[in-house]
């Protein structure tokens, strides 16, 4: 065999492997019209290496941001560098629809891209390749990743039967706090929230009536409070807010709004009305205080008083 033949199959045998590599691969020239356009490319634009030749790369596909693309071309073209792009920062320089059944759930293709300058024989770089890499299943995983991550944290913080935070974590936010109170000296107020003989509807309806009351106070308090407030579950059916940047005035406000809301209420369980109160203590933060156990003695020792009274009352904490 002769050396012409041996470099024409050489030839052959690199332009087939560009062909059907699973990786884009897209030459373009100082004006960006396109030279090379592999089967990659072909396959999920549907545009033929013949269509595609000699067009000007933002004819054809008006997604890619064209100032950006050109910033990224040319400081490649000026440095003689490679650049890279990577789906964190941009999903996609092409938008391909995603036909991979085992990543059906994006709707497109995400891509890492890179851009490679091409010299000449001259040793200009008069030319620019552009590799474009399918991850899609890279970043779905690594997203559906995130995603689970992200629930088991707010399951972490979240009791189960009232979907409001659970005691570690709003020990945690109301600790905090008073970290704040001390730097800051902004008012803030404890409200600690107790369901009236609860034993009682336990006893006379069932423990899983009684959940369904747990449930029902807690979506009450959901509704009552402020976004930047910390509603959480204490134990049983005891239950503690922090109400942020609030003096006792306004607690006792919020305290009656939440009481008079559940003494108007109704709980229906299997044709079954059940109606029910609660017993509220209040403790604003004081100088005195030197920690968060004594803050939440306090606000227990108002909530006992409200209980002692008669029940279904709000009582403040007095020095």
């Amino acid at each position: 065999m002769s050396g012409q033949t041996e470099q024409l199959n050489e030839l052959h045998w690199l332009m087939e492997m560009l062909h059907t590599i699973d990786v884009g691969l897209v030459v373009l020239d100082r004006d960006y019209r396109i030279q090379i356009w592999n089967g990659f490319m072909e396959n999920h634009s549907g545009l033929l290496p013949r269509e595609a030749k000699g067009r000007i790369l933002f004819d054809l596909f008006d997604e890619i941001p064209e100032d950006w693309f050109r910033r990224k071309a040319e400081s490649v073209f000026l440095l003689k560098n490679k650049a890279f792009t990577i789906w964190e920062q941009r999903p996609y320089v092409f938008k391909f629809n995603n036909y991979r059944p085992i990543t059906g759930t994006a709707d497109f293709m995400y891509q890492n891209t890179t851009f490679i300058p091409l010299k000449s024989t001259t040793g200009d770089i008069s030319h620019l390749c552009l590799l474009v890499y399918d991850v899609t299943d890279n970043a779905t995983h690594k997203q559906e990743l995130e995603r689970v991550n992200a629930h088991l944290a707010i399951l972490s913080q979240t009791d189960g039967l009232t979907q409001l935070l659970n005691r570690n974590y709003w020990q945690q936010c109301i600790e905090a706090e008073f970290k704040r109170y001390i730097r800051s000296n902004h008012s803030s107020s404890l409200v600690m929230v107790d369901i009236d003989r609860f034993k009682v509807v336990n006893d006379s309806y069932g423990h899983l009536v009684g959940d369904d009351v747990i449930r029902h106070l807690s979506k009450l308090i959901r509704e009552q409070v402020r976004e930047t407030d910390i509603s959480g579950r204490y134990g049983g059916e005891e239950f503690v807010i922090l109400l942020a940047d609030t003096h006792v005035d306004d607690a006792v406000v919020f305290a009656e709004r939440l009481r008079k809301t559940v003494e108007e209420s109704v709980v229906i369980y299997n044709d079954i009305e059940i109606k029910y109160t609660i017993s509220l203590g209040i403790a604003e933060v004081e100088p005195s205080f030197t920690s968060v156990s004594q803050w939440l003695e306090y606000v227990d020792g108002a909530l006992y008083k409200s209980k002692e009274s008669g029940r279904n009352k709000v009582t403040i904490h007095q020095q």
